[in-house]
């Protein structure tokens, strides 16, 4: 067996080596447009469903070595969270969050020259610099918690982590990306101390979103 594995590591020598002489380093840059599903993790908990919005922005990537990459981007973005109430539908309430983010990522691809599939994984740090506000509450409660109605958002600085798997069709015109990516908020959009309505009011996001890149070899 033992053979046999470095007879395979030998004449896979080759192939490496090629592999390794045939990469050229990528710097690309390009626009993305996409649609956000999100709803805010509650504790307590709060019936939610998800509340769209949109999400566009500028994409840098440089393809550092065969098969892997980074990948920066600045966005804006709509977040946010919309209540459900079962027991009285004629209510409704959601929370639309407007800020930019800023994705930092590592971007590991596999495929061919035409066709790849990719995962992008990593950190992403955003600021939150308007909300508003679709309800006709009026003053009712239908929700055991409804605290968040009257709580402007007190945390604006978002942060967290980011990733998910895509498909990239290269061209002679540029790279065309199609994205799902989910986002988990590890910082609060309240305040959680022991005297605060909730313990943990964390964002998280569903992306579904195409990019355009164009590539400086």
């Amino acid at each position: 067996m033992k053979r046999l594995i470095l007879y395979l590591m030998l004449l896979a020598l080759p192939f490496v080596g090629q592999a390794q002489s045939t990469f050229k380093k990528e710097l690309a840059v390009g626009a993305s447009f996409g649609t956000n599903f999100s709803r805010v993790s509650f504790a307590p908990k709060v019936h939610q469903k998800m509340q769209m919005g949109f999400t566009g922005g500028l994409t840098l990537r440089w393809l550092t070595e065969n098969h892997l990459g980074l990948q920066a981007e600045v966005n804006f973005t709509q977040q946010g969270w919309a209540e459900k109430f079962e027991e009285q539908p004629q209510y409704r309430y959601s929370r639309s969050l407007t800020g930019f983010e800023v994705p930092f990522m590592t971007h590991i691809y596999f495929g061919s020259d035409r066709f790849r599939f990719f995962v992008n994984l990593g950190p992403k740090v955003g600021y939150i610099f308007s909300e508003s506000t679709d309800s006709n509450l009026n003053g009712a409660t239908p929700n055991l918690n409804n605290d968040q109605h009257d709580l402007a958002i007190q945390k604006k600085f978002d942060w967290g982590l980011c990733g998910g798997p895509g498909i990239e069709l290269r061209t002679g015109i540029g790279h065309f990306l199609l994205e799902g990516r989910y986002y988990y908020a590890l910082g609060d959009l309240f305040y959680s101390t022991k005297s605060d309505p909730f313990a943990k009011s964390s964002l998280q996001t569903i992306t579904a979103k195409l990019t355009y890149l164009f590539p400086f070899k």
